[in-house]
């Protein structure tokens, strides 16, 4: 069987736990920064984790993690 190719456009966007959870980069968090509150702020640097559905989905685009 041949390897599977792997999304790069994917690959740049998430990374998977170690416990298979999908990570993420928050939005928000480029410009018009003055009007954010620093809290906000600092919860946006935070990753983000994807729902089961998209995990899934994102398994199959990036199939060796």
């Amino acid at each position: 069987m041949p390897k599977i190719k792997t999304s790069r456009s994917a690959a740049k966007r998430f990374k998977f736990s170690k416990t298979g959870k999908a990570k993420h980069k928050r939005a928000f968090l480029r410009h018009l920064l003055t009007s954010k509150s620093r809290g906000r702020k600092r919860r946006l640097g935070q990753a983000g984790v994807l729902n089961k559905t998209d995990t899934a989905m994102l398994h199959r685009l990036m199939p060796y993690g």
